[in-house]
């Protein structure tokens, strides 16, 4: 990444399999790589990680009627990870319908970035 001297512009080179936020005051910004397959893609206990991270990160934001719906999802999904111990076959693409369905809530969320960058690496 460089940074365009005095006319604020800034140029990203390639990114692949990161997930990544920019932006201003208090916010952090966050990467996640994995290659998806074997042993290196995330398992049940760094995907429940970054589901009750989210669910944390919801608290900050506005109450809102889409924040609720969008937890009670988190709630479903990690009740599930704890409950199996595994990933079971959907569980991705649930939680990936759901930062789909709520992404204007949570869009300058890092830890829907986070999760939404572990799904990516899980595949379909």
């Amino acid at each position: 990444m460089t940074q365009d001297g005095g006319a604020g512009e800034v140029r990203i080179g390639r990114i692949d399999g990161s997930t990544f936020s920019i932006g201003g005051t208090n916010i952090t910004n966050t990467t996640v790589h994995h290659d998806g397959s074997g042993a290196a893609a995330p398992g049940a206990a760094e995907l429940l990680e970054a589901v009750r991270e989210l669910r944390i990160a919801l608290v900050h934001l506005p109450r809102s009627a889409d924040c609720s719906a969008l937890d009670a999802e988190l709630v479903e999904a990690a009740g599930e990870l704890e409950e199996a111990g595994e990933i079971r076959p959907g569980l991705p693409a649930r939680l990936r319908g759901a930062l789909q369905r709520w992404a204007p809530v949570v869009d300058s969320v890092n830890a829907a970035a986070a999760l939404g960058g572990l799904l990516a690496a899980l595949g379909s």
